[in-house]
């Protein structure tokens, strides 16, 4: 997907395809509004199935991680199915399966069928994955940590109109945001199957998939111990653990906290939305110009630890402006992280691994988002409502120096 240009000096140019960038750039605003669009009504559509309040927050946790469970043994195939078959199939299977899940979640009638929903779309969950690795092939390699910072600011635009619009159509009832999603992201297969371009050349495929890749374990095993990288998941890990459990409660948070209704908690979630597009816009490009991808990171974790102090303290001194400013503070410190973390990924390997890398980097990713909710409800329930923002603050703090000696090791 580049156009290539050396002169006697070995200087190499590398140009975009304008048409697979846009496929790419449509996908993931398309994905963020579709997932983002269920957050502020999922305590409602939990409700009528649970009676005890602390049981509440405690399925809805439940429901984050059982998506994240089927993500984790599912990544690590698709990365290497869209390694030895190209993107292309893999996504829009994916994407049709978030589809599903959405519809039968929008249905219900029962506690089983949410589950069942989310297990659906959890199982067909490795289109971000296979997104990153789409990008991968497309852009220059040195150029990277760029263009997924593109990709955070056009999700963060769809993550923006997503719970504001999740939390309008609640006001039809608590499963039209499922139905929405269902159809934004059936639009997306449809947009996939006429215009996307395969990003994988065909000579930079595997040209056989070992039966030992799907198994997440052992692919676990194996992207640990590449050079350089170990250090780097690990810390990803320690931030994530958080960050899915913050993602999994808040919804429960601010309506047990503060008694928000779907259209506040919607507009609270599109804060994330706007950050990304502040950040990725004007304060990343930068960034870049002084920063290393490892500096950048360690500036998101820094202000990640900032966010859920205020996040903690407006619990305290029930005082919910402090949670806006700890959402905005927290929201600028994922938006830079994201992108930095992922450009350094992907450098770490080659072309043809890409789709391994960034399977195994989401099978980490969905392993703490299995772990976080758990962690995070139970401590929610038992500790109180600011639990789980402490822990953020203690897993982030303990993960910069993991971070940091790895890039000086690097």
């Amino acid at each position: 997907m580049f156009i290539f240009q050396s002169d006697n000096k070995k200087h190499t140019e590398q140009t975009v395809d304008k048409k697979a960038l846009l496929f790419g750039l449509m996908s993931v605003f398309l994905c963020g509004i579709g997932f983002s669009i269920i957050t502020p009504v999922v305590p409602f559509l939990v409700q009528p199935y649970v009676s005890n309040p602390g049981d509440q927050a405690i399925v809805v946790t439940l429901l984050t991680s059982v998506y994240a469970v089927c993500v984790f043994f599912a990544a690590p195939g698709i990365g290497a199915l869209s390694d030895r078959y190209g993107r292309r199939p893999l996504l829009l299977v994916c994407l049709l399966g978030s589809a599903i899940g959405y519809l039968v979640f929008g249905i219900g009638g029962a506690l089983w069928v949410l589950f069942a929903g989310r297990i659906i779309e959890g199982i067909t969950g490795g289109s971000i994955s296979t997104i990153f690795a789409y990008f991968s092939d497309i852009t220059p390699r040195d150029q990277r940590t760029k263009y997924f910072g593109w990709v955070s600011a056009v999700a963060g635009v769809g993550s923006a109109i997503g719970p504001a619009l999740g939390g309008l159509l609640a006001q039809f009832g608590y499963s039209a945001p499922m139905y929405f999603g269902a159809v934004i992201t059936l639009l997306n297969v449809v947009f996939g199957f006429l215009y996307m371009p395969e990003s994988l050349d065909k000579n930079n495929r595997l040209k056989k998939i070992a039966l030992v890749r799907l198994n997440p374990f052992t692919q676990l095993l194996n992207i640990l111990s590449i050079n350089n990288l170990t250090r780097l998941l690990v810390s990803g890990f320690l931030l994530w653990i958080p960050n899915g459990s913050l993602q999994a409660v808040f919804s429960q948070f601010t309506l047990d906290t503060f008694g928000w209704e779907p259209v506040l908690i919607g507009l609270m979630f599109s804060i994330m939305g706007v950050q990304d597009i502040i950040s990725q816009g004007l304060i990343m490009p930068k960034l870049l110009t002084r920063l290393s991808d490892a500096q950048i990171a360690i500036l998101g974790m820094a202000s990640e630890i900032l966010g859920y102090s205020l996040i903690a303290a407006s619990v305290l001194f029930s005082f919910a402006p402090l949670l806006v400013a700890g959402m905005f503070i927290f929201g600028f410190g994922d938006s830079i992280f994201g992108p930095a973390f992922n450009g350094m990924v992907s450098k770490s390997v080659d072309s043809s691994e890409q789709g391994r890398i960034q399977g195994g980097s989401q099978s980490i990713q969905s392993l703490a988002r299995i772990i976080g909710p758990i962690v995070g409800g139970q401590i929610y329930v038992s500790l109180g409502h600011a639990a789980p923002a402490f822990m953020g603050m203690i897993l982030i703090a303990a993960a910069i120096p993991v971070l940091y000696k790895g890039t000086r090791r690097s």
